[in-house]
């Protein structure tokens, strides 16, 4: 029971980042490219891998980092749902080339933060 409260807190302090940052970006840009959630994945991505590298070495030690820290903060943090809704608005509105940019470089970008990272 207790992990799932890690879990909780996590993914709660992990959205608001999310939301934090959507919000400032679309305070200093008038793109139709998801900046906000581009960025916040990739950050996501990258404070996952680092606290897989840190967890690792002190797994013993403290069990509710992980479920707090990767489960709980990674996970609101990133967003997979908003990713998939911006890119089918970017469709709708005709932005097909910006939906694909927006694909590749979250899906690639993303996926190779966290190599880069965990191959330190």
């Amino acid at each position: 029971m207790i992990t799932a409260l890690y879990i909780f807190i996590g993914g709660g302090l992990g959205s608001l980042l999310r939301y934090g940052i959507g919000s400032a970006v679309k305070n200093w840009t008038e793109m139709s490219f998801p900046l906000g959630t581009f960025l916040s994945n990739l950050l996501a991505c990258i404070l996952l891998a680092v606290f897989t590298v840190v967890i690792s070495s002190k797994a013993d030690q403290a069990e509710w980092i992980k479920p707090l820290l990767i489960v709980g903060f990674c996970g609101g943090f990133s967003t997979f749902s908003t990713f998939g809704y911006e890119t089918a608005t970017l469709i709708q509105q005709g932005h097909v080339t910006v939906a694909l940019i927006n694909i590749l470089l979250s899906v690639s970008v993303g996926v190779g933060l966290i190599y880069w990272v965990l191959s330190k």
